[in-house]
């Protein structure tokens, strides 16, 4: 399984790629004028996986990182997410 940053037209996608090669998302961050708005995967509502107006890129990725959300997908196998951003394909 992979897990890695990607590039987007409005900002960054977290993607997960599955042993049979399926890509999921698990989240996403997008670039505003007032800074980062970030959103964790959530199956049904949980408005505390979105946050608005994060400062920094990396604040942003930390925090939808910090939701592990793709351990919906993984049981909650052990994986790091890749340091490079892959581009848009």
């Amino acid at each position: 399984m992979e897990l890695f940053w990607r590039e987007h037209r409005l900002g960054l996608r977290l993607i997960l790629v599955t042993d049979d090669g399926k890509e999921e998302g698990a989240g996403s961050i997008r670039k505003t004028p007032r800074g980062y708005d970030a959103t964790a995967l959530a199956f049904g509502y949980d408005p505390g996986r979105a946050q608005k107006e994060i400062p920094t890129l990396e604040e942003a990725k930390a925090f939808v990182e910090s939701f592990r959300a793709w351990d919906l997908f993984t049981g909650g196998e052990v994986l790091e997410v890749e340091p490079e951003i892959h581009p848009i394909t």
